[in-house]
């Protein structure tokens, strides 16, 4: 039965600015989690710039994280590899550093065929975690069908799917509406710009980024109490910037600069080939900040 379900931020990674992890920041960061009421926290993901960090750096990353946790809610860590060997690789060392799962994207360097997906997918959940299938195909160019998804969900260990296909809610139903009753799960992704579309849909879950966890929770605890007006409310005013959080190349620099700005970390370094915020792009988030009184922890409005 799956495990991961609610909102589940991924976990930017704090860098000081020569560059190095900056652990202290990663700690205060899954503590502000927590604090938050969040139902889970991932790593390793996109929003983590996973594609550039080392082996050794995604294990003390997942370890650092996972004793931060200590259990309170499930660490998901992201594998992202572009074979079944370097993918079990991946989530064998994922769960050795103390995951509960693993958010697995397809192999995308060289596309596997439908027939081969089972198998690749099968190989991973034979490690441990459990295994969260991430369709996501404007990453890895690979298409699965929902049908695909549903043939996936039947394979032992596998048990969610993180729908990043836009446009994401039609195919959170098609999947949802077929579901079973093995438990497994569909949640959102794309920084939950269609988070009450796909909640709609099916979805029990999102995994955006992670700087205003302590915004959307409330978005989520609406919902469920079927405060449906509340909960649009609340999503509207956040729309904007979660929007400008999915700007190809200075994503990264968005989410850390609006982690800066609330006192979480201490620096928005990213590394190539993610991009700094240039002058207009700066002002621009600004602009959104200001008009959602987001100056600190403590100038939420």
């Amino acid at each position: 039965m799956n495990t991961v379900h609610g909102l589940v931020p991924i976990l930017a990674t704090p860098f000081l600015p020569d560059g190095s992890l900056d652990l202290p920041g990663l700690r205060r960061l899954t503590a502000f989690q927590l604090a938050s009421g969040v139902h889970g926290v991932a790593v390793l993901g996109m929003a983590s710039e996973a594609f550039a960090l080392t082996a050794a750096e995604r294990r003390l990353i997942t370890t650092t994280v996972a004793e931060v946790i200590a259990g309170a809610v499930p660490l998901v860590a992201g594998v992202a590899a572009t074979s079944t060997v370097t993918a079990v690789e991946q989530a064998t060392e994922a769960a050795a550093a103390g995951a509960d799962a693993v958010m697995v994207l397809p192999p995308f360097m060289v596309a596997p065929s439908p027939a081969q997906l089972p198998d690749f997918y099968a190989a991973v959940a034979a490690i441990g975690p459990e295994v969260m299938v991430q369709d996501a195909p404007g990453a890895t160019g690979v298409v699965m069908s929902p049908q695909q998804i549903i043939e996936l969900s039947r394979i032992t260990g596998v048990t969610s799917v993180k729908v990043e296909a836009p446009p994401t809610a039609p195919k959170v139903a098609a999947v949802a509406d077929r579901i079973d009753e093995s438990g497994f799960v569909v949640l959102g992704g794309q920084n939950a710009q269609f988070l009450l579309d796909e909640l709609a849909a099916g979805a029990v879950g999102s995994m955006p980024a992670c700087e205003i966890p302590d915004l959307l929770a409330p978005v989520l605890a609406d919902w469920q109490a079927a405060r449906y007006d509340d909960a649009r409310a609340r999503f509207d005013r956040l729309l904007p910037l979660l929007v400008y959080g999915l700007q190809p190349g200075l994503a990264w620099a968005v989410h850390k600069e609006v982690l800066v700005r609330r006192g979480l970390i201490d620096h928005a370094t990213v590394r190539v080939p993610a991009r700094d915020l240039d002058i207009r792009s700066r002002a621009g988030l600004t602009a959104i900040l200001d008009r959602l009184g987001i100056t600190s922890l403590t100038g939420v409005r």
